[in-house]
């Protein structure tokens, strides 16, 4: 007992509490859309370009977000879908 509460602080600070899959299908009414979350964090590095403080659910997470930071960012570094049948696919 003694050996196991230290190990388990350890392993609780050390592992990440949610890890994301590698890919996310949101569901749309003109086609789902399909993310591809691991390219994007081998992309871009840095979690705060797209989650409010840290890793997890994006608050507030929908179309106007989507429309607003993704295609937003997609524009900015040329690179990526911005028309709609190029995110959402029947």
């Amino acid at each position: 007992m003694k050996r196991t509460v230290p190990l388990l602080i350890v392993l609780m600070v050390n592992v990440p509490v949610v890890k994301a899959a590698d890919t996310m299908i949101f569901p749309a009414k003109n086609g789902n859309i399909t993310f591809n979350h691991k390219h994007h964090t081998d992309l871009l590095k840095e979690c705060k370009n797209c989650h409010d403080k840290t890793p997890g659910r994006i608050a507030n997470f929908g179309k106007d977000y989507a429309h607003k930071t993704c295609k937003g960012c997609h524009e900015v570094r040329g690179t990526g879908p911005t028309r709609c049948g190029l995110c959402h696919r029947k």
